[in-house]
């Protein structure tokens, strides 16, 4: 019996996924929990047109976000930070100061996206920005002191 799977079921498939049982685990089971639905043929043609519109919206939000990864690629991020004599930082720069020079360009980021390295002196370093599903763009974040 053909399913459509409406949630991930462990050694079965992950949802949207259609699948072949047996007909007691599906009637009995997955239908009822609320992890399928009969694949019946009309069910079955729905589900395609939804996959089809689904991979139409997410090539175009792929397409944005490289197109917005290769435009912050291309953005300095400047970060100043008060410096000691030995010329180590006070503390360390973190995600929050990398969102907030990006802020400051124009560019809204979240904090939980954004990669960055453990920062203790001044100079350059390599941030990483999580866009979307398998879309980074690299970030060349220059850490200058105080003045």
């Amino acid at each position: 019996m053909k399913i459509i799977l409406k949630k991930e079921v462990a050694n079965l498939g992950e949802a949207g996924d259609v699948v072949e049982v047996k007909a007691g685990y599906a009637q009995n089971y997955l239908v009822p929990q609320g992890y399928a639905v009969m694949g019946t043929p009309s069910a079955l043609k729905q589900h395609e047109e939804t996959l089809r519109q689904r991979a139409h919206k997410e090539a175009k939000l792929v397409a944005d976000a490289e197109a917005l990864a290769a435009k912050l690629a291309a953005v300095p991020v400047k970060v100043s930070a008060k410096v000691t004599e030995a010329g180590k930082l006070f503390g360390s720069v973190g995600a929050n100061a990398v969102v907030e020079a990006l802020s400051a360009a124009g560019y809204e980021i979240e904090k939980r996206f954004v990669d960055v390295p453990e920062i203790k002196e001044p100079g350059e370093y390599e941030a990483k920005v999580k866009l979307y599903k398998g879309v980074f763009a690299n970030l060349k974040v220059e850490v200058v002191p105080e003045a």
